[in-house]
């Protein structure tokens, strides 16, 4: 306990420019203020927060007010829950009024009541290690729910009855998920037992909050915990019924492996590489790359056929899977960049398995990195993590090989700038070369011209023109 004190009080030092003048300023004109949630959980835990959550007995026009005479900038798109924003330096800072908050069974938005009490305003909060505060500007601590407890034995336990706070607000039940993602903390098994007996109620929040924990969960240092949990409540079935559809049952000689685990172990194993992505990155958790591997193998339920022998087959996985994944990730409102890219990757993710021990042509190659275009280095960290067989000189075969494959892209890019494939004519020449004007025609051409650099690699100009000639003269 000493230690956690003593890192509380570092934290809490650091961030005194902001804690001592706000604390000062709200005390003053009548208000009480307190640093809640996150940054008094993560102070414990030695993590430090340039982003502050603080809870007020002010209202949200009373707090403006007093924010605007200290802050560098303030918003307000809070306000209807009672929170307004600012920033003052390098730090974030919001401030939100004591309140309580609830769901009507048939709303998807919470209604938002104003309280007056800070015990009253922790008590609503999701679990016990995010209702504890530091009380300003005196700092003193306040835990009338036992979070210090909780925190010491990494535990996730709502302040009152789980099921009435996931009355309250059903998104809290995925945000266990995350949060056991996140922390690495166990989940009581009274929330878990709320969880699973409530999971309908997370129908009634909208996509794009249910995307947003989501993805929270997926980029958290531990989602194989989260997702878990999601599959054992049956909050996964609601929310992301491909994941529990991939616990398929095994026939009875268990020829085929455990698709659920293996969906999790690559995940984990894409984790593992994500220094490679660093580029893309920045070097922080990457969501493409995860949600490529937490989907890859999600066309496998529709496809799974029992031959002859007892051998079970699932022809075409890859396709299907794309398509159920874009469908998936669209109801969820995820971005279309990020869904072009994520169905992009789980519909290419077999194709290393045709490179066999090396007999691809360059020109099966150049197709490899013209197909998977700008997701190649992603391509590349999905085909590996998803190996996860048990043998070792099979897991070291296919490495291998997949080094080989590496090579030679890398040869082949060194040698024809592989990343800025394109014909050896480009449209105004085609024009100028056959005497057409704009039309689909140029179209024709320029695929005839790329498919004939896939093939041959660079040619020049002269040489593409004869080709194009002698194409275009095949057409009547």
């Amino acid at each position: 306990m000493a230690d956690v004190q003593e890192a509380v009080g570092r934290e809490l030092d650091r961030i005194a420019p902001v804690l001592d003048p706000l604390g000062d300023l709200f005390s003053s004109a009548g208000h009480e203020l307190a640093l809640v949630g996150g940054p008094v959980r993560d102070a414990m835990l030695g993590r430090a927060h340039n982003d502050l959550d603080f809870a007020t007995s002010a209202r949200p026009d009373d707090t403006e007010r007093l924010l605007r005479s200290w802050s560098d900038a303030v918003w307000t798109m809070g306000r209807d829950f009672g929170t307004i924003g600012c920033r003052k330096g390098p730090w974030v800072v919001e401030v939100t009024t004591y309140r309580s908050e609830s769901y009507d069974p048939a709303s998807r938005k919470p209604s938002v009541d104003f309280g007056d009490t800070l015990e009253g305003d922790l008590g609503r909060r999701d679990f016990s290690v995010n209702a504890m505060a530091v009380a300003l500007p005196r700092r003193e601590f306040v835990d009338p729910y036992g979070g210090v407890v909780d925190l010491a034995h990494r535990l996730l336990r709502t302040p009152g009855r789980p099921e009435d706070s996931f009355s309250d607000d059903p998104l809290r039940m995925l945000r266990a998920a995350r949060f056991a993602a996140q922390l690495g903390f166990a989940v009581d098994q009274g929330v878990v037992a709320a969880m699973s007996a409530m999971a309908d109620r997370i129908d009634i929040v909208s996509a794009e909050r249910i995307r947003d924990e989501l993805v929270k969960l997926v980029l958290a240092p531990y989602p194989r915990a989260g997702l878990s949990l999601l599959v054992e409540t049956g909050l996964a079935q609601r929310v992301l019924p491909e994941l529990p559809a991939l616990a398929l049952e095994r026939d009875e000689h268990h020829r085929h492996k455990d698709v659920y685990e293996h969906t999790l172990t690559v995940l984990e194993q894409s984790i593992d590489q994500e220094g490679r992505l660093a580029d893309l990155t920045g070097g922080g958790p990457d969501l493409v790359s995860r949600l490529a591997a937490l989907m890859h193998d999600v066309g496998k339920p529709r496809t799974r056929r029992f031959v002859e022998g007892g051998q079970v087959t699932f022809h075409h996985h890859d396709v299907v899977g794309a398509k159920l994944t874009r469908a998936r990730l669209q109801a969820l409102r995820f971005p279309t960049e990020t869904i072009d890219a994520v169905s992009k990757l789980v519909e290419l993710h077999l194709r290393f398995h045709g490179y066999g021990d090396g007999e691809w042509t360059d020109s099966a190659v150049r197709r490899y990195v013209r197909d998977a275009g700008d997701q190649l280095e992603r391509l590349h960290v999905l085909t590996r993590a998803d190996c996860t067989t048990r043998n070792q000189r099979k897991a070291e075969r296919l490495r291998r090989t997949y080094d080989e494959l590496e090579a030679r892209i890398a040869r082949l890019s060194e040698e024809e700038e592989l990343a800025a494939m394109r014909p050896d004519l480009d449209g105004t020449q085609i024009m100028d070369a056959l005497g057409i004007g704009p039309g689909p025609e140029v179209g024709k051409a320029y695929r005839f011209l790329l498919d004939l650099r896939l093939d041959h690699g660079p040619m020049g100009e002269d040489a593409a023109r004869a080709a194009l000639l002698d194409w275009w003269g095949r057409q009547a």
